[in-house]
């Protein structure tokens, strides 16, 4: 493959009829070879500002960021130190702080879904009270844009551009984290794996990613090939989770991807945001002449995949944050470990 991460600029899209054909030739062949590209041209410039506010919030002392423990949220919303979220069983070296919807407090009944345990209100730093109002401004800037490249992907598979807008109307289940990767400060934090996110696919429709320059962000372009993203100031990286696959019949691709702890005395800083269903949405197949000549999504044994987003976003949850799941969802805890046994 010669361009693993093809850089497509938004501005093609509302080009004339030639240039809007070429940038949805070059979207489609992104989304289905290798389901990751580098977004320009969007109109959002001030990621480096929201990076900066990610250094700011890491930077802030420690009790000040335990105020936010996750540990202490049902929702899995907070401030999570290193090695809190697992990915495949391995503590992340990562610290993050982790917001969703905000929404009013809700008591959930025992017979709702288990996702209804999602919903609720994010938790803010008192010490820096900037960052709230600066996160929520890029999140709903963020979330016009995902839904606008959601709308040209399926264009682009020669679907009904909106005929995914009833799964993400009118309370997308969006997800941000603000990230932080410290490198090793002495040998004894290094466990040798290089692990700074540990291999795997996003769980909904699409992800927007800024990152600092440290990079660091590898994707699997082959099987057990992995090759770093470049970093280009000011692009979106731009990949599919495993819900769109679902709706392709695995003609897009969820690509598995990691991130590679930074060097000692190296600090990386990214910030994703995930752009997915509401938590009740139930996926169904594109009607496109690609995905009817699809061959249909592999389900690997350790990791099915579910229809509804609710429960594919639970499963995820459910194997990330294990101390969060047994202080909170006992019952989700007993579940899953009877289905692995």
């Amino acid at each position: 493959m010669t361009d693993p991460f093809p850089v497509l600029d938004l501005r093609d899209a509302a080009g004339s009829e030639e240039t809007r054909a070429e940038f949805l030739n070059r979207l489609r062949k992104a989304i289905h070879e290798v389901g990751f590209f580098q977004l320009v041209g969007h109109g959002v410039d001030d990621a480096e500002d929201m990076l900066e506010l990610a250094r700011r919030f890491f930077a802030l002392p420690e009790p000040d960021r335990l105020a936010l423990n996750i540990l202490d949220s049902p929702l899995f919303r907070g401030y999570s130190e290193l090695g809190r979220e697992h990915t495949k069983g391995i503590p992340d070296q990562r610290q993050q702080l982790d917001i969703g919807p905000e929404q009013p407090a809700t008591t959930s009944a025992p017979d709702d879904p288990a996702y209804r345990c999602l919903i609720g209100p994010n938790e803010w730093p008192e010490a820096m009270p900037e960052l709230r109002p600066a996160i929520e401004s890029w999140i709903a800037r963020l979330t016009d844009l995902s839904h606008r490249l959601l709308r040209l992907m399926l264009e682009s598979l020669d679907a009904p551009a909106g005929f995914l807008d009833d799964v993400v109307d009118p309370d997308p289940q969006i997800h941000l984290k603000l990230l932080h990767y410290p490198g090793p400060t002495r040998p004894s934090e290094d466990d040798g794996s290089g692990q700074g996110t540990g291999i795997h696919n996003d769980l909904g429709l699409l992800t927007l990613l800024v990152q600092d320059d440290n990079g660091g962000l590898q994707v699997a372009v082959e099987e057990d090939t992995f090759v770093d993203v470049p970093v280009i100031p000011g692009a979106f990286v731009v990949n599919l989770g495993e819900l769109l696959e679902v709706a392709t019949r695995g003609y897009v691709r969820a690509t598995l991807h990691r991130v590679v702890r930074p060097a000692p005395g190296v600090n990386r800083y990214s910030i994703p945001f995930f752009y997915n269903p509401r938590l009740d949405a139930t996926m169904q197949p594109l009607p496109s002449p690609y995905v009817e000549g699809a061959g249909g999504v592999i389900d690997v044994a350790d990791n099915p995949l579910f229809a509804l987003y609710g429960d594919n976003v639970m499963k995820g949850l459910v194997r990330s944050f294990p101390d969060i799941v047994a202080r909170h969802h006992p019952a989700l805890a007993a579940a899953a470990k009877s289905t692995s046994a």
